[in-house]
């Protein structure tokens, strides 16, 4: 039977289908969010969820992952230092890698997550779940074939991610290829390993593989990290191929097989080939909704969900899908969260999405109209405005906001201010020939921070200053006073002011500045 955990009773209505304020059909870190700040509203929730309570995030991707890489990136850090890499000259210890990293994905046992889904008041229904109407999702056991029939009164919301992509190559299904999952849950260090990608999945994996001891070839038909800042692109390059990962860029993998020794060979479009005993494909994702009954409501099954400012997701005519027989006929009922709605595919966005959404069902449930201007309350404006993100290669790359490239193609007046985080104080404290780079584009017109790139060792926690400051929009004439302790790599803040130069006044400050002159001559 499907197995429904109830913390409390679930009203039923005349047709015997189970009642509850919200549905979400996902139960990642953003379903539970969502179904979280529902609860906290006031109003009752039921998650749906066909594999383990927590999501792709907690049990194949952001933890183990991170787990991966985490031990590799303090061994750089204590080698970089005269003393400390005396001390530190063993070697990793896979095994103990491993474990560390299975702690983290709770052995891929999910009985924490379901404990703290009830400790929430959250009702949890395990199957595989289908819209079958406006406001309905039907639940199939995926053991048993059972079914439960739900109900909501307000609000439906899928947050059921994505999944790994898997190219067109003559070959490569037959050859067992990994995707993140099995990089992720790993038990052995291939020899030999072939990535296919160069984006964020890729290089991390690169990095990680590389460290744990295996020969890593990646194979990328752009330059690694393509969305990045050129120059972060760069160091990485230089990084990965100074530590002996061969790295095959500007091509194609375009045949995979696996010969009768077991040794996997993959064709390229110049012509060479690449050996190895495993393959791990990261070429990008697709959206979790193939069987999720879009079809019931005239979507596209297999689509990515197209959704409005406030997350309702859009029909084909670009309109909210609504409900005619419910009680505000014509209101929007069915919403997409998270990477399913490729807003901004990152765990940490997906959040924020779940937060803004789930109080903004919560005070339409109440009569009350949710915040939705720019940085509004249930607004989600930081996808476009604060996109933030950590990509955790060695050296570390940190982003938030736009490039200078996407600035310049969004017709913006900026000015790119670029410094050598290795000559900042607290970096030579940090560790010895510290290399990187930060960037900042200013908006010229406003005088503020629109984007942040930092390249370099333990680059991550300069990251959140500067989304505080794009967020909140801080004039440059006032982060010249927040003051950077020294020495400590932050100190970045300053040089970066410094070099742009002090003499931009905004118009808002011009203008006002005119206005006290006008009044204080009227005086």
């Amino acid at each position: 039977m499907t197995e429904v955990t109830r913390p409390s009773l679930i009203a039923s209505d005349v047709d015997g289908d189970s009642v509850v304020d919200v549905i979400v059909i996902g139960a990642g870190p953003v379903g539970e969010n969502v179904a979280d700040r529902v609860v906290q509203g006031g109003l009752t929730a039921t998650i749906v969820e066909r594999e383990l309570v927590g999501g792709e995030c907690s049990y194949w991707a952001c933890m183990p992952t991170k787990a991966l890489l985490r031990d590799a990136a303090a061994l750089r850090a204590a080698r970089a230092l005269p003393a400390a890499g005396r001390a530190a000259s063993g070697i990793l210890d896979p095994a103990a890698v491993f474990a560390r990293r299975d702690r983290f994905a709770e052995h891929w046992h999910d009985s924490d997550q379901v404990d703290w889904l009830r400790s929430a008041g959250i009702t949890l229904v395990r199957g595989q779940g289908r819209i079958s109407g406006p406001r309905t999702v039907t639940v199939t056991d995926t053991a048993d074939g059972t079914t439960t029939h739900l109900r909501a009164r307000h609000a439906v919301v899928v947050a059921t991610g994505s999944s790994a992509h898997m190219p067109p190559i003559a070959g490569l299904a037959d050859v067992t290829p990994w995707t993140n999952r099995e990089a992720a849950a790993t038990q052995k260090v291939p020899d030999r390993l072939a990535i296919i990608g160069g984006g964020v999945v890729g290089a991390e994996m690169a990095t990680a593989f590389h460290a744990l001891g295996s020969h890593v070839s990646l194979i990328s038909h752009t330059r690694l990290l393509p969305r990045a800042e050129l120059f972060a692109s760069e160091h990485v390059t230089e990084a990965l191929r100074s530590a002996g990962v061969a790295l095959h860029l500007d091509a194609d993998a375009v045949e995979a097989r696996r010969k009768d020794s077991g040794i996997l060979e993959i064709t390229l479009s110049d012509g060479s080939t690449v050996a190895a005993d495993e393959v791990l494909v990261a070429t990008g994702r697709v959206a979790n909704t193939t069987d999720i009954g879009l079809d019931r409501i005239g979507l596209e099954a297999g689509r990515w969900m197209t959704v409005d400012h406030t997350l309702a997701v859009l029909d084909q005519n670009g309109q909210p899908i609504g409900d005619e027989t419910g009680a505000d006929p014509g209101a929007a009922w069915l919403f997409a969260a998270g990477d399913v709605n490729r807003r901004a595919p990152l765990t940490h966005h997906g959040k924020y999405q779940a937060r803004a959404l789930g109080d903004a069902i919560v005070a339409r449930a109440n009569g009350a109209e949710p915040g939705l201007d720019p940085w509004g309350r249930h607004a989600v404006t930081a996808d476009e405005r604060a996109l933030a993100q950590v990509i955790f290669t060695e050296p570390e790359v940190a982003t938030v906001g736009l490039t200078a490239q996407e600035a310049a193609a969004a017709g913006r007046d900026t000015r790119v201010v670029d410094y050598d985080l290795g000559k900042v104080a607290g970096a030579a404290l940090h560790a010895d020939h510290y290399r990187g780079q930060a960037r900042i584009v200013i908006d010229a017109t406003r005088n503020t921070v629109i984007g942040f790139t930092a390249v370099g060792p333990d680059v991550a926690e300069l990251l959140h200053a500067a989304t505080i400051a794009i967020a909140g929009e801080v004039p440059l004439d006032r982060l010249w006073h927040a003051v950077p302790a020294y020495p400590t790599i932050s100190e970045i803040w300053l040089r970066l002011l410094e070099t742009d130069g002090r003499d931009h006044v905004t118009a808002s400050v011009a203008l006002v500045t005119a206005d006290s002159a006008t009044d204080a001559a009227a005086a």
